[in-house]
């Protein structure tokens, strides 16, 4: 927490101080990544190491105005190197600590390097519509809007059945007796909804009336005894690939992972010292001379 409000610390105090910035954007070519913008302590940062840190640092950039970023972002380099040779001088760099948070790092990176490269030519624009197809497909195709009336027991949803038979309203038989507090502000109603949204019973009795149509018997579930009347009968439209284009993309990068692991756990020997399986992972053997 404390390293976490440290490094968002530093990354405010620069965005305090560039908001002073001079716009400097010029229509000069773009300088070549090996071009040298400061030498701390005889070592270089570079055009390619702004640009490396600015995307890294995202979000936390995007409150300083676009020409301003790079500036803003060389001055958290030069506060980071020199921060870095101090704590190199103290031998920080030298404990258990900081060496196993390097290697997790260095693994980290080169995970997300091997995947970028293993998600390439993966998110198509035909791989997302023919996945956006596959996911239509599972939807539910038919919707209902229906209100109910939720009573404790049978004889009341009898009595109510009677009243509506009778020419009572609906909706305010509902905000008189319906134990659904939720529904009943609303004269019992539901909204819409589709199969699987619904107990059983209660859904089944609603899909199968027409719209207008109240239930000539009363409706058991968990919750009590329903009188239920259906308003609307409508079909599923659902949301544009464009709307969903980002949860789509997420499902083929997600797959692509899962299959890159699988494919690498057949050839690789996972060990645990007392050979019992990682969660999810039947693989493992045991370490060569651990006790079982």
């Amino acid at each position: 927490m404390i390293k976490r409000t440290l490094s968002a610390m530093a990354v405010s105090a620069l965005i305090a101080s560039s908001a002073f910035a001079q716009d400097t954007t010029s229509d000069t070519p773009a300088p070549s990544p090996d071009q040298v913008l400061a030498t701390v302590n005889g070592d270089d940062i570079t055009v390619g190491d702004v640009a490396y840190a600015r995307e890294a640092l995202g979000d936390a950039v995007q409150q300083v105005p676009e020409a301003q970023r790079d500036e803003m972002v060389l001055s958290l380099l030069v506060d980071m190197a020199l921060m870095s040779d101090a704590a190199k001088a103290e031998g920080m760099d030298q404990t258990d600590d900081f060496q196993r948070r390097l290697e997790f790092q260095r693994m980290q990176a080169l995970q997300e390097a091997y995947m970028t490269k293993m998600v390439q030519g993966v998110v198509t624009q035909d791989a997302l519509q023919q996945r956006y197809d596959e996911e239509v497909a599972k939807l539910p195709k038919e919707q209902v809007t229906a209100s109910h009336i939720l009573v404790e027991t049978e004889d009341e949803a009898k009595d109510i059945i009677k009243q509506l038979d009778d020419g009572a309203d609906f909706a305010e038989l509902a905000e008189e007796n319906s134990k659904d507090p939720g529904s009943a502000q609303k004269g019992g109603s539901l909204g819409k909804f589709t199969r699987g949204q619904m107990v059983k019973p209660f859904e089944d009795a609603a899909f199968a009336l027409e719209p207008g149509q109240i239930t000539e018997e009363p409706v058991q579930s968990q919750f009590g005894w329903h009188i239920i009347k259906l308003e609307d009968r409508s079909e599923v439209t659902p949301p544009p690939l464009t709307q969903v284009a980002g949860q789509i993309q997420q499902l083929l990068v997600r797959d692509a992972y899962i299959d890159a692991v699988a494919k690498l756990k057949e050839n690789a020997t996972i060990e645990t010292p007392d050979g019992k399986p990682l969660p999810g992972d039947e693989s493992a053997v045991p370490v060569p001379g651990s006790t079982q």
